[in-house]
């Protein structure tokens, strides 16, 4: 029943904001960011959680507005995506203002396959949509398998719908489809800033141990591919703002699981530098740190 009921609820959302005038949905996404705020529920507290650890020096009345910005950042996220499939051309050119693009088309000019690395930053759906739009430049990503399986065939429709290529991130195959369109010099975008697998690599971020997902520095190393990291965040406009970190290079020495711990490090760095300047468009709203996750049962 709760998965039939999210599933209704996200189906709404799409077919029914969608066909909102902007200013009443930005009204409505503020409207329960703040309602959602004001409960103080887990989302909230884990929220803060987080973003204590990203501004360490803030008091409890920082810590809180920037909670309220940060949820309103994230409504406006889903405000966004909701009305996308709506978009025009026109609006969703207008929509992004990525820096340092050079980064990314030097690179997909060069012909060797890029991979653009993401946190849970801004709208990585509309920068998608941008990049398909605007540039003209097909793409192809990963979903997680979200339940009820009907849920995760929304999610898929309406990426496809933007122009992209989706994966399922289950099912062994994905690695193998994301190394070959790279090879073939295309672009791969995958957000890449939580992983707590067992596959996931150790790394130091804000100065606490996490796990992100080894899959880019993987693809890196295998294909040749040009690994680009990249940070959103809004500016209090109706547009979207961006840059594109400069390359995380494979290390010249060292085994694959050396390199690839050098490569996890530097591309969570440049995520927290981004997040250090916009720590109000992350948007993690669950446990990321190894210290907060439950202590794991040993056998006996």
């Amino acid at each position: 029943m709760r998965e039939r009921l999210t599933d209704a609820l996200y189906g709404l959302g799409w077919g029914a904001v969608k066909k909102l005038p902007e200013p009443a949905a930005t009204g409505l996404g503020r409207r329960i960011a703040d309602t959602v705020w004001k409960r103080r529920g887990k989302s909230v507290l884990r929220l803060e959680s987080n973003l204590a650890r990203v501004v360490p020096d803030a008091g409890p009345e920082r810590l809180a507005e920037l909670s309220g910005a940060g949820m309103r950042s994230y409504m406006r996220y889903w405000m966004e995506s909701f009305r996308l499939p709506a978009w025009s051309a026109d609006r969703i050119r207008e929509g992004f203002v990525p820096d340092d693009l050079h980064h990314l088309t030097d690179g997909l000019a060069a012909g060797k396959g890029v991979i653009l690395a993401l946190p849970h930053m801004g709208n990585y759906d509309l920068a998608g949509a941008w990049v398909t739009t605007k540039l003209g430049v097909p793409f192809t990503t990963v979903a997680e398998r979200l339940k009820p399986e009907t849920l995760y065939d929304r999610f898929v429709a309406y990426r496809q719908g933007l122009g992209m290529e989706v994966l399922p991130h289950t099912g062994g195959s994905a690695f193998g489809t994301l190394a070959r369109r790279l090879r073939d010099g295309g672009l791969v975008c995958l957000v890449a800033d939580r992983d707590l697998s067992a596959s996931g690599v150790e790394v130091s971020f804000f100065g606490e141990a996490t796990r992100i997902p080894a899959g880019p520095a993987l693809l890196a190393q295998q294909t040749g591919a040009l690994l680009l990291p990249v940070t959103l965040w809004y500016d209090g406009s109706p547009v979207m703002r961006g840059r594109v970190h400069p390359p995380v290079d494979v290390p010249g020495s060292g085994t694959r699981t050396e390199k690839t711990s050098v490569m996890a490090q530097a591309l969570a760095d440049a995520f927290a530098a981004g997040i250090a300047e916009h720590p109000e468009d992350w948007h993690m709203l669950q446990r990321l740190w190894l210290a907060d996750l439950e202590p794991r049962q040993e056998p006996a």
